[in-house]
């Protein structure tokens, strides 16, 4: 069998979650079978991968309708696949058209949803628009949809009532706890300022408003002096939220010492190394489909606050591996919170008990560690996901 992997992410070029699925879950099928990857960027060096820039007469158009051209100079060198899947909106429309062309089953993973990210009007004006139908087409078509999460698999069925509740599938992301390990480096935790005698609380993520970083710098005002702060941010979708998040930042090194940012993009040990020696990891999303973050955070000890909402909850073990913080959200799309001083409060309390109660927290770490490697392992996912090929193409 050969499938076709189309991605807009893939090594080294990630930038997200959805990358880092694509690679580890590549890398786990191809023991078995044979994958070809169509990637969006520079050239790489990896054997059956090969990468398509935006064509050249695109160059000054809008984001997706340059994302759209790259899908489709894909479309013809998928001859010859039993099966295309695709990730992302951006690579949906070169895995739909491939389908029809070439009269193959086309899967689709989703890692997370137009409809529910409506701020990316921000960044790509109409192209939000373009992005939004596109989806909706992949969809209402593909021969099966993959949910990261459950909450994801609801999440599609409440965006697109079209889709067959049948067609959906719910395999959940993974992590490779031999790679995503405890790392000991206090050289380099001094290097960045972090004192790993201090409790502390760390953040890993994308500036954008599904992180929801700006909640998480106004709970931190709320958090003892004694609590160091550190993120690993980049990536703005928007010079806008970019400023916001510079003023928060700012805000709180007046007051506070131990607010540590970070914005380039880290290697695996330098940040596991960050996550090993966190009191508590926090992922204040108000949207995740599953969030593999947490996994890494989880595989490599650290307790881990959420915010009680899309996939997170079924990670984060409430009590046992972290804990969850609850939310209740307005329902048009953004995912705000209906009382956001509320939510800020919530969180801010949640991330004092955790980080102020180091015995506690190393007790989250250690299960979190044993639950990723028990029910989240890539070998697993790529089994499930093989079986399910297997179904489309018999």
């Amino acid at each position: 069998m050969r499938v076709d992997m189309i991605t807009k992410e893939y090594p080294p070029e990630i930038y997200g979650g959805a990358g880092v699925h694509v690679a580890e879950l590549v890398s786990a099928l191809r023991q078995s079978i044979d994958v070809e990857v169509r990637a969006f960027g520079a050239p790489r060096d990896e054997r059956s991968t090969t990468a398509y820039r935006s064509p050249a007469e695109l160059a000054g158009a809008n984001p997706a309708v340059q994302t759209l051209g790259t899908d489709l100079a894909m479309v013809c060198d998928i001859a010859g696949a039993d099966l295309v899947h695709s990730h992302t909106w951006y690579a949906n429309f070169a895995g739909h058209i491939a389908s029809q062309l070439h009269g193959i089953p086309h899967v689709l993973t989703a890692h997370s949803l137009e409809p529910l990210r409506p701020w990316k009007a921000e960044q790509l004006g109409g192209g939000y628009a373009v992005s939004s139908g596109i989806e909706k087409l992949a969809y209402e078509n593909a021969a099966a949809i993959v949910a990261v999460s459950g909450g994801m698999r609801a999440d599609i069925l409440r965006s697109y009532p079209a889709v067959d509740p049948a067609r959906v599938r719910v395999i959940h992301n993974g992590i490779d706890v031999e790679r995503w390990r405890p790392v000991q480096d206090a050289a380099f935790l001094s290097s960045i300022g972090m004192d790993p005698d201090r409790p502390s609380v760390v953040f890993v993520g994308r500036i954008t408003r599904q992180k929801g970083l700006p909640y998480l710098l106004r709970a931190a005002a709320e958090l003892p002096p004694e609590v160091q702060l550190v993120l690993c941010a980049g990536a703005p979708d928007t010079p806008e939220i970019m400023v916001e998040v510079q003023e928060g930042v700012r805000l709180l090194q007046q007051t506070r010492q131990g607010v540590i940012w970070i914005e380039r993009m880290l290697p695996r040990d330098e940040l596991s190394a960050i996550l090993t020696a966190a009191t508590t990891f926090v992922c204040p999303s108000v949207y995740e489909p599953l969030g593999i973050v947490n996994l890494e955070a989880m595989a490599c000890g650290a307790a881990v606050v959420g915010t009680a909402t899309g996939g997170i909850p079924e990670v984060v073990d409430d009590g046992v591996t972290g804990r969850l913080v609850p939310i209740e959200q307005v329902t048009d799309g953004t995912g705000t919170p209906v009382d956001p001083e509320r939510y800020v409060d919530d969180l801010a309390r949640t991330l004092t008990e955790v980080a102020m109660d180091p015995a506690q927290a190393a007790a989250y770490g250690e299960a979190g560690r044993e639950r990723a490697a028990r029910e989240f392992s890539w070998g697993a996912i790529a089994d499930t996901t093989r079986a399910l090929y297997a179904e489309l193409t018999d």
